[in-house]
C-alpha cells in the first residue's frame, strides 16, 4: 500500500465516500463503512478512539515515526506518544529502535487474544481481591444493619426476595447451619439446584435427616449418577409428577417458599424467606402430605 492510501485510510474519520485498500485481509478492499465498523469494534474491545485510529493506520504501513503517525491518524501531536505507549503496553504495537524510534502494528491474531487474556486475568485478580475484602465487610455491615433494625435480621419472620442470587444466599446460609432436619420440594428453574449443591451432602454427612422431593422429568446420565451419590450419602429422594411450589424447610422452624409469578411472560420466582414456627409447622405438614405420595427412584 502506498502512502497516499494510508492517508486516505486515516482521513475516513471525516465523512467521505472513498474506498481504502488495507492489509486487514489480503487483497480485500475496505469501504468507509468497513473502516468505521472496525474502528468501533476496536473501541468495544478496549482501545480508546485515538488508539483504535492509530492501530488501523499502523496496519497499513510497515513502520511509522510517531509524529508521522500523528498526522496520518489525526491524533494531536502532544498525545501521540501517550497513545503509542498505551498501544505497546496493550500489545497492539511494537517498537523498532533505529536512528529514530519507529513503531509497527502487531498482527491482530496475536494482539487481540493476548490483550483479552491479560485483561481477563487482571479482572479475575480484581474480583478475587474484592471477594476477599467483601467477606469481612459483610460481617461488619450486617452487624450494623441488625443494630439499626433493633435486632431484627433478614430472617426474622417474613422477607420477600425477587433476586435469584439473593435467594441462593438465603438458601445456602440456612443449609449451612441446619442441625437436624432438611426437606425440600425441588423443581426448575433453580436459584440453587440441590443436586449440584455440596452443602446438601455436607448436611447429610453430619447426621442431618435430608429429604428431597423432586418434580419428575427427564434425567440425563450425569444427574442419574449424582442421584446415586446423594442416596449413598444418606439423602432420601422421591419423585412426584407435579409440585405446586418450591419449598425448603430447615429444622422445622425456618425456610423459604418460592411461587411462580403467573403474570410475567418469562417465568420468574418470588421467594418468601421465613423464620416462624407456626408457618414452618404448616409447611412441614404440606411437605409430609406430598412426600407420602412420592415414588422412590430406581437408584434407591
Amino acid at each position: 500500500m502506498g502512502r497516499g492510501s494510508i492517508e486516505a485510510l486515516a482521513s475516513l474519520i471525516r465523512p467521505r465516500s472513498s474506498v481504502i485498500c488495507s492489509r486487514f485481509v489480503k487483497g480485500r478492499d475496505l469501504t468507509a463503512g468497513d473502516y468505521q465498523l472496525n474502528w468501533r469494534k476496536l473501541q468495544q474491545v478496549g482501545l480508546n478512539a485515538y488508539e483504535a485510529r492509530s492501530y488501523l493506520v499502523l496496519m497499513g504501513h510497515p513502520r511509522f515515526k510517531a509524529l508521522e503517525l500523528a498526522a496520518r491518524a489525526h491524533v494531536p501531536r502532544q498525545k501521540i506518544y501517550e497513545v503509542l505507549d498505551s498501544l505497546v503496553e496493550k500489545g497492539f504495537a511494537g517498537v523498532v529502535q533505529e536512528k529514530t524510534k519507529l513503531f509497527s502494528a502487531v498482527d491482530p491474531s496475536l494482539a487481540i487474544p493476548g490483550y483479552l487474556a491479560r485483561r481477563t486475568k487482571a479482572m479475575q485478580n480484581e474480583l478475587t481481591d474484592q471477594a476477599r475484602l467483601a467477606t469481612g465487610l459483610i460481617e461488619d455491615l450486617r452487624a450494623a444493619f441488625l443494630e439499626g433494625q433493633d435486632g431484627r435480621g433478614t430472617l426474622d419472620f417474613l422477607n420477600l426476595v425477587n433476586d435469584p442470587t439473593q435467594t441462593a444466599i438465603h438458601y445456602r446460609r440456612m443449609l449451612a447451619s441446619v442441625s437436624s432436619d432438611y426437606a425440600e420440594f425441588s423443581r426448575p428453574p433453580f436459584a440453587v439446584d440441590p443436586l449440584d449443591e455440596q452443602l446438601v451432602r455436607d448436611a447429610a454427612g453430619r447426621g442431618v435427616a435430608c429429604r428431597l422431593l423432586i418434580e419428575a422429568g427427564p434425567i440425563d446420565t450425569e444427574h442419574g449418577e449424582r442421584l446415586k451419590e446423594y442416596c449413598n450419602a444418606g439423602v432420601e429422594i422421591r419423585f412426584l409428577d407435579r409440585l405446586p411450589l418450591k419449598l425448603a424447610l430447615f429444622d422445622k422452624k425456618c425456610g423459604l417458599v418460592a411461587l411462580l409469578d403467573p403474570v410475567l411472560t418469562k417465568p420468574s420466582w418470588t421467594a418468601l424467606v421465613f423464620e416462624h414456627n407456626g408457618f414452618a409447622e404448616a409447611m412441614a405438614g404440606l411437605f409430609e402430605s406430598y412426600w407420602c405420595r412420592g415414588q422412590r427412584g430406581a437408584s434407591e
